[in-house]
C-alpha cells in the first residue's frame, strides 16, 4: 500500500526544534525547500528555498501544518490563522502539554498527530514520539513516514503516558549533555587541563552510545562488564549504585519536567 506522506508544509514558527526537523527533511530529500512556508515573528537562518514570512501564504491549504510555536502562543495563532489552519487535511503538533483534545477543539477539521522530537533529529539520529486517537490510519502512516529521516519514530497509545515518553526523550538529551559537562568538570577536579576533560568527556559518551545502540546487551550489563570485581570502575559505580542514588536522581529530574508538561497542558485549555 502506498502512504501519501505530506510534501507540501506550512510551519508555524521555526525556532530551534522546528529548523532541526525542517533541515533534516530537506537534507534527506523527504521535503523539498520550495515546497515549505514558514510564518516567523522574525527571520531565522533556514534551509535554502524556504519562504518565510510573517503570514500564511495564499492559495490552497498544504498537505499538513505544523505547530512548533511556543505553547503559549496558541490561542494568539488560533485567532490569526484558525480558519486557514482547519482546512489541511493534517495538523500535526509539537507543542509541549498541549493535548489532542485542547488542538481538536481549536482546530475542528485536520487529523491531529501530537509528535515530541528531541534535538537530535538534526543529525537523524534523534527520536519522535507520536500520539494521535482521531486520525485516520492514512494519516498516522503519513505522520509516520514523514518523521522517518529524523530518527526513531515511537507510538504511543496513552496520551497520559505520551507526557512521560516526551519528557525522556524530548528532555534527555539536555540532562545527557549536563552529564557530559558533569564528568568533565569531575575530570578537571583530578588535575587534568579543562580542554582535556571536555574532549576526553564528550568521546567517551560518544563511544559508550554507539557501542550500547550495537550490542546486545543492556546498558546495566554492559556497565558490569566494564567494571572487574574489587577495581578502579567498581569502586566508582559502588557510589552511583549506592542506595539506587543515581535512578533516585534521574527519577527526580524527569518527574519535575513531567509536571511542568501538565502544568502546561492545563494552562493551555483555559
Amino acid at each position: 500500500m502506498t502512504v501519501a506522506v505530506p510534501r507540501r508544509l506550512w510551519l508555524i514558527g521555526c525556532g530551534n526544534m522546528g529548523g532541526a526537523m525542517l533541515s533534516r527533511w530537506i537534507e534527506s530529500g523527504m521535503v523539498r525547500g520550495d515546497a515549505v512556508d514558514v510564518v516567523n515573528r522574525r527571520d531565522r537562518d533556514l534551509p535554502g528555498g524556504v519562504r518565510q514570512a510573517r503570514a500564511l501564504p495564499d492559495g490552497p491549504p498544504p498537505d499538513a501544518v505544523m505547530l512548533a510555536m511556543k505553547p503559549q502562543q496558541l490561542d494568539e495563532i488560533v485567532a490569526a490563522y484558525g480558519e486557514r489552519i482547519r482546512q489541511a487535511p493534517v495538523l500535526i503538533s509539537i507543542l509541549a502539554g498541549v493535548e489532542e483534545a485542547t488542538l481538536a477543539e481549536r482546530f475542528p477539521g485536520p487529523a491531529i498527530i501530537r509528535a515530541m522530537p528531541n534535538l537530535p533529529v538534526a543529525l537523524g539520529k534523534g527520536v519522535v514520539a507520536l500520539y494521535a486517537d482521531g486520525a485516520p490510519q492514512s494519516a498516522r502512516d503519513g505522520a509516520a513516514a514523514l518523521m522517518a529521516p529524523l530518527g526513531l519514530v515511537e507510538w504511543t497509545r496513552d496520551e497520559a503516558m505520551f507526557g512521560a515518553v516526551g519528557t525522556l526523550e524530548g528532555c534527555g538529551p539536555a540532562f545527557l549533555f549536563r552529564f557530559i559537562d558533569a564528568l568533565a568538570k569531575a575530570g578537571e577536579a583530578l588535575g587534568m587541563p579543562a580542554d582535556q576533560a571536555a574532549r576526553l568527556a564528550l568521546a567517551t559518551v560518544d563511544g559508550a552510545a554507539s557501542m550500547a545502540s550495537a550490542s546486545d546487551a543492556t546498558p546495566a550489563i554492559l556497565a558490569d562488564r566494564v567494571a572487574s570485581p574489587g577495581g578502579s570502575t567498581r569502586q566508582g559505580l559502588n557510589v552511583l549504585d549506592r542506595d539506587d542514588a543515581l535512578i533516585r536522581l534521574m527519577t527526580e529530574t524527569l518527574e519535575a519536567a513531567e509536571r511542568r508538561g501538565r502544568e502546561m497542558a492545563a494552562a493551555a485549555k483555559r
